[in-house]
């Protein structure tokens, strides 16, 4: 029983060892980017170090989302991982309503976010930012009137 746990723990060791370190992804101008999707919405994102701004389709984050829970939930990943007005953050969004798009660039940022610090994965993975919600609408079935609705029953 004792060889059993001893090459155990040498298991472990050589694993901890030969164990990769991720290596942060850049391009030569230092941003990192990543593509986010929810619903039919999908953000194309690129971060860089900078002083906060979001530029959505080339508008500012207050031109582009109204209302302050968009806004929120976009700023999520950054108040997750301590990094808030570290980075300025570009995307273009295209498809689906406002909250999908919200929900898209979080996603992306929070990958993005992953690939200039890979340190950040465990922060980002448990607080579910980089799992793609993969929640869509449902389709229209024929015979029916909307995905599930029936058409009203008669019986005369």
């Amino acid at each position: 029983m004792a060889e059993t746990l001893d090459s155990l723990k040498e298991i472990k060791s050589s694993v901890a060892a030969s164990a990769e370190v991720r290596k942060p992804k850049r391009d030569r101008q230092g941003r990192s980017y990543a593509t986010g999707k929810r619903k039919d919405a999908v953000a194309r994102v690129w971060i860089k170090p900078g002083k906060g701004n979001v530029t959505i389709n080339d508008k500012s984050i207050d031109q582009y989302f109204a209302r302050p829970v968009l806004k929120m939930i976009i700023n999520q990943p950054f108040e997750v991982a301590n990094r808030e007005n570290e980075f300025d953050v570009i995307c273009t969004v295209k498809g689906g309503g406002l909250s999908g798009q919200a929900g898209a660039i979080k996603h992306g940022i929070a990958k993005a976010l992953n690939e200039y610090e890979p340190e950040l994965r465990a922060v980002l993975k448990k607080a579910g930012f980089l799992t793609r919600d993969d929640r869509v609408v449902e389709r229209k079935k024929f015979g029916r009137a909307k995905a599930r609705r029936s058409y009203q029953f008669s019986k005369r």
